[in-house]
């Protein structure tokens, strides 16, 4: 079940649903999706505040990156689900033999690579458009200045949710070099993403 191609009702229901997939891994995802999608929207309105070309196509530019990103994040929606689903059925794998338990040992620890690597892609992605959000901040159309603002939250929300992805699956992790490399990377796409947040903040004065 593709989670991107289900109409909302649906997704809620998916959502809402017993099963452990879609989880917060996916809710991240989609919450970044929708926030880079409000950029990419205030960078296309009329009357935005530019005072030359230069800042015209900073703002396009920022606009057409920021609609990839959604894109980008909306597909990780199903991405972290099925890197989720690899970890659930690893750990349904036989383990009566030594063969059967050290097999079962060995997908298990590649499934949770997967299920660390595709919420920090959604840290990455959520960073990559809170930056974006500073250029819409400063030259959108003043009267959206409240959207950008809803989506630097939902940036945010996506960046912290999945930052708690990470952290879960790097506690299993047997890989200390990997575990401490994903550590340090996602501590650092917290605090400069928050940076990035303030900047783009209510007086819309990032330049």
């Amino acid at each position: 079940m593709s989670l991107l191609h289900l109409p909302f009702t649906d997704l809620l229901r998916a959502f809402r649903s017993r099963e452990p997939t879609p989880g917060g891994g996916s809710a991240s995802a989609l919450s970044g999706a929708v926030g880079a999608a409000l950029l990419a929207m205030v960078a296309g309105l009329p009357k935005p505040r530019v005072r030359d070309e230069e800042e015209a196509h900073r703002l396009i530019a920022a606009g057409t990156r920021a609609a990839a990103i959604s894109d980008q994040l909306a597909a990780l929606m199903d991405r972290d689900s099925e890197a989720y689903d690899l970890v659930v059925a690893a750990f349904r794998l036989p383990k009566g033999s030594e063969d059967e338990a050290r097999g079962r040992g060995a997908r298990i620890q590649d499934a949770l690579r997967s299920a660390t690597e595709a919420p920090l892609e959604v840290m990455r992605a959520c960073h990559e458009a809170l930056l974006l959000a500073a250029v819409v901040a400063a030259h959108g159309n003043r009267n959206a200045s409240s959207d950008v603002q809803v989506a630097v939250e939902l940036l945010r929300a996506g960046l912290r949710g999945a930052k708690l992805n990470v952290d879960v699956n790097l506690a299993s992790i047997a890989d200390k070099e990997f575990a401490g490399s994903v550590r340090t990377e996602a501590e650092r796409l917290i605090v400069q993403g928050e940076q990035r947040a303030s900047v783009a903040g209510p007086s819309g004065s990032a330049g």
